[in-house]
């Protein structure tokens, strides 16, 4: 399975800020929005990765990650003209997927929670041997402002709606999916909305008429931030500076997981420190590396 983040977008919801500097690069506490999504992906111990930018920012996309090598992966850049929706990332990704099956990510989205990783593992082998889509639920106040799912007592998906005035429940669908090889034919069959997008629902819903949509909730004791608003923003700044400072352990440091892995050496992770020593994050991937593995 490969992973596809889509890191494009105007960022309007975060202006002024975001008219000099694409959001993916703003700080959530002490590193990059960017980093999240990227962490959640090694995690799931997916070594391969497209990034959705824009023109204006692949250089410095590159400038931070670069091919990935030095993380022990394999990065590589498609560049997005202009935002037409999130199901247009299927299609710009085609030619990279080349038939296999995908994680796809929002950039701005960030996750936490007890067995997070175990329930994503075990979604990306559902969906790896038996194929279809796999989405996840978050409960939210304002479904108004979401895709929100709908479902039966048994956990059966019935609706899939994309913002409704009227929403038939208060899950949406948060910005990680699990995707067969068949999501960017369906994308590339997706008409534009009445706000004139390709819409990631529109993709599910034609997974949902195939009876290969699968949903599983994210309850008590998950975070969600749709990173994209002020206020959202803030949230999951003080939420990763809350847990980093009670457990003196890091989230979303990539650097870290590819040394846990065993994708980068002691001496490579040392490498990478080197650069930062006069920082916590420097020091915090020094402590890493004088650990026993």
């Amino acid at each position: 399975m490969k992973a596809v983040i889509l890191a494009g977008g105007s960022g309007t919801r975060l202006y002024p800020t975001t008219k000099v500097i694409n959001k993916h690069f703003l700080p959530i506490y002490n590193k990059p929005m960017i980093y999240y999504p990227l962490s959640l992906v090694m995690l799931l111990g997916i070594r391969d990765v497209l990034f959705i930018v824009n023109p204006q920012d692949l250089e410095d996309f590159k400038n931070l990650f670069s091919d990935g090598s030095h993380l022990g992966m394999r990065i590589d850049y498609k560049i997005q003209e202009k935002p037409n929706g999130l199901a247009e990332g299927l299609i710009l990704a085609e030619d990279y997927l080349k038939g296999d099956k995908v994680l796809y990510l929002l950039g701005d989205n960030i996750f936490f929670g007890h067995d997070l990783v175990k329930i994503l593992k075990d979604a990306m082998l559902e969906v790896e041997t038996k194929g279809g889509a796999y989405v996840f639920g978050y409960y939210v106040k304002d479904p108004e402002r979401f895709g929100i799912v709908e479902f039966d007592e048994n956990g059966k998906v019935l609706s899939i709606e994309e913002k409704p005035k009227k929403p038939k429940s208060h899950y949406a669908v948060v910005g990680a999916y699990f995707f067969d090889e068949n999501a960017s034919q369906i994308a590339r069959n997706v008409k534009p909305s009445d706000r004139g997008e390709l819409e990631i629902t529109s993709v599910l819903e034609e997974y949902l008429k195939r009876e290969a949509l699968k949903v599983k909730l994210l309850g008590r004791g998950f975070a969600w931030f749709d990173a994209g608003t002020h206020d959202s923003f803030l949230e999951a700044g003080e939420f990763v500076a809350t847990i980093e400072k009670r457990t003196g352990l890091m989230i979303g440091c990539i650097e870290e997981i590819a040394y846990r892995n065993r994708w980068i050496t002691k001496e490579e992770l040392l490498e990478l420190a080197k650069p930062l020593s006069k920082t916590d994050y420097g020091r915090y991937l020094e402590a890493i590396a004088e650990e026993n593995p």
